[in-house]
């Protein structure tokens, strides 16, 4: 290829790129550049190149214009065109090559692959050239074949019919250790030293084979080419017979690469794909893999295999009040323990943020489940050190065993999580194995989540009332919201049964914004016949950890049209955790007007701090106080040290659970302002409590 006849018309608006290109493509051909778009098909058609480098984003003319403008003259029409473009989508690729685009190079300027991209496009046109000349011009162009050979990326080897090396180009000097005068007429296997990459065993070269069989044949999967010295390339390619125009065969051509590179990607691309990046454990997807694999060969031989699935107790707090990068350190310390104690033999996983998975396939041979769990709990107690300060974590662990509660990978999974979950309500830092018992618990779980799912969508709740009673003239001026669910036979299914599944699976938000609306809109029915009445209405926890909750509760209130004074909260003090935040948002709602009651103080973990800080209008006594206090003296000095306490920062007080003559007798004794309980009144269904204290104007 001759640069000097060659000829590149460059066209690119920025200087840059203009000049990059130019001094990449100057050794390979004369040069024109042209830096106006406008201007570009003139200086094409004036110059007749053998090929064009076209930029695509110009302003005015775009590349794809110029381009369209060259393939509609005939005169410029023929010419190659490569587009330079900081675009990779296929939508650009499509619109290039569909102008006639032979070929892309992409910004930044690569100067090395761009002149390989343009050398082969001029090598191209120069034997497009060639070939159109007389038979005299022959000896020429086997001298070009010759030089496009020894410049193509890929290793290029030619042998005789008897299998000796007659041709080899500097890719494949370079990747087999042989100059060309050292290769040649040497046998072709000797050249390449093609070995099997797992065994090492030597393999048939591809090009005898060709020769063997007279048709092309691929590279054994698999293939490495061993140098003379001594260094190992990945290669694959294809090898072909050689045959002249009467037949006969004259020898073999075998073209091949190397994909080192291109392997080694693949191979840590795979090992991304599964494994966990923080741990380097494997993750769900290779788990899951590994646990159908060993179902198989446990059906096969008939014997056991476990699987563990490990979480660390309270990490959300931890993760969130610490921060994620605590969070990590704390994932990671923890994979460490639990790999070196259940050891190489095992998997272990991380198949969640805080999950563990470890699968034990040697059940039977001393490799216990129990004692594994045992160690990794054991394991998961040793305090972690944060900036000096130790931490104390602990470990909920459930265990699924194959073939005695599974079936398959999936079912294993799931059992082990029921079980995790028990060890969870057991009070954590243990273990439980999945059992019947277990599965018909889980089993009832989700239908019970379907049915509140329905009732939630269906907006079938019912909302059932409980009087308070003033202990001085036994009026009913208000009353305690308690909701309830019913089965498809219509039997009452109570709140202990669905009000925890609730707050678990985040349907609490919704509930309790059905049970409020329901109890405003009893108040508003109370009003519109003159009747004021006021409704407490219990508030979970996770509803108060909702930031928008206290404008929700104002937007119910005034749809309902009522007072806000006519609604009061009741919080329980054992569910609160994040201590501020249910600071501001009691703060927010007590801004409304709505009174704050705190329900259970003395249980859980109440304190006198919430008394003090919150913005507290009621007080509740709990009934586990109530019950005992007339047979127990500790019971009723709790009570009384209760009362004496809200009575002297002004509370109103409210004793629940009262269930008898010497229950009420006591507790007005006492000075509390109001009382419920069944001693005084059942709760019933909002229509008969309307009809009982609000038609018969019982209420002063």
């Amino acid at each position: 290829m001759d640069n000097e006849t060659q000829k590149v018309v460059i066209i690119d608006d920025e200087p840059t790129t203009l000049l990059l290109l130019e001094s990449a493509v100057e050794s390979l051909a004369k040069v024109v550049t042209v830096s106006q778009s406008a201007n570009a098909f003139s200086v094409v058609r004036a110059h007749q190149p053998d090929l064009v480098v076209l930029d695509i984003s110009m302003p005015g003319l775009s590349g794809f214009d110029v381009c369209e403008q060259l393939k509609a003259c005939p005169e410029t029409a023929a010419i190659p065109v490569i587009f330079v473009t900081s675009h990779n989508d296929s939508e650009n690729e499509h619109i290039a090559l569909s102008l006639g685009a032979i070929d892309f190079i992409s910004k930044p300027i690569d100067i090395g692959l761009c002149q390989m991209r343009v050398r082969n496009h001029l090598t191209i046109q120069d034997q497009k050239t060639k070939l159109a000349r007389v038979n005299q011009e022959l000896e020429a162009e086997k001298k070009q074949l010759a030089i496009t050979l020894k410049s193509i990326a890929d290793g290029v080897i030619s042998t005789n019919a008897a299998g000796d090396v007659t041709f080899i180009n500097s890719v494949a000097q370079r990747l087999t250790g042989y100059s060309e005068a050292e290769a040649l007429g040497k046998p072709i296997d000797e050249v390449m030293n093609l070995r099997d990459a797992s065994t090492n065993e030597r393999l048939l070269n591809p090009a005898l084979y060709a020769l063997e069989v007279m048709r092309p044949v691929a590279m054994s999967y698999n293939a490495t080419l061993v140098s003379r010295h001594n260094q190992v390339f990945r290669v694959e390619d294809t090898a072909s017979p050689i045959i002249d125009e009467d037949g006969h065969l004259s020898g073999a051509v075998i073209v091949f690469q190397d994909v080192s590179e291109a392997i080694e990607m693949a191979v840590k691309m795979t090992h991304l794909t599964n494994h966990d990046q923080l741990t380097g454990l494997p993750n769900r997807v290779l788990l899951h893999d590994r646990v159908v694999q060993a179902i198989t060969r446990c059906f096969t031989s008939k014997q056991s295999m476990a699987l563990l699935l490990i979480d660390i107790d309270n990490f959300k707090y931890l993760n969130d009040s610490l921060g994620h990068q605590v969070g990590d350190y704390i994932i990671a310390s923890i994979a460490k323990r639990l790999a070196k104690v259940v050891g190489e033999s095992a998997t272990l996983a991380r198949v969640g943020g805080d999950e563990f998975a470890c699968l034990l396939t040697e059940i039977g041979s001393g490799y216990s489940a129990d004692s594994i769990a045992m160690a990794c709990l054991q394991a998961g107690r040793e305090p972690i050190d944060l900036d000096g300060k130790a931490h104390q974590l602990s470990l909920s662990i459930g265990i699924s065993l194959y073939p005695q509660d599974a079936v398959n990978a999936e079912e294993m999974m799931r059992h082990a999580d029921s079980a995790m979950y028990r060890s969870k309500s057991k009070g954590k830092d243990t273990f439980s194995f999945f059992s019947k018992d277990l599965q018909h618990a889980m089993h009832h779980r989700v239908e019970m989540e379907i049915k509140l799912r329905n009732a939630i969508e269906n907006d079938s709740l019912a909302i059932y009332l409980q009087p308070k009673y003033d202990f001085d003239d036994s009026a009913v001026l208000s009353a305690e919201s308690l909701v309830r669910m019913f089965d498809e036979n219509g039997k009452v299914i109570g709140p202990d049964e669905f009000i925890p599944l609730a707050e678990e699976t985040g349907l609490i938000h919704q509930l309790g914004k059905q049970v409020l609306q329901k109890s405003c809109e009893f108040v508003a029915r109370c009003n519109e016949l003159g009747q004021d009445f006021k409704v407490a209405v219990n508030v979970a926890a996770k509803q108060l950890s909702n930031p928008g909750f206290a404008k929700e509760v104002a937007e119910i209130i005034n749809e309902a049209g009522i007072a806000a004074s006519s609604i009061e909260l009741e919080t329980e003090s054992a569910l609160m955790h994040d201590f501020e935040q249910t600071r501001d948002i009691l703060n927010d709602l007590a801004s409304l007007g709505v009174t704050i009651a705190l329900d259970d103080f003395g249980t859980g973990y109440s304190s006198l701090s919430y008394l003090r800080q919150f913005p507290l209008n009621v007080l509740k006594i709990d009934r586990s106080f109530v019950i005992d206090m007339d047979k127990e003296q500790q019971a009723h000095d709790i009570v009384t040290a209760i009362v004496h306490l809200a009575l002297s920062l002004e509370l109103t007080i409210v004793a629940e659970g009262i269930e008898t003559q010497s229950h009420f007798a006591a507790l007005k004794a006492l000075g509390c302002h109001l009382g419920q309980g069944y001693f005084m009144c059942r709760p019933m269904a909002m229509a008969d409590f309307f009809t009982k204290f609000i038609d018969d104007c019982q209420v002063a």
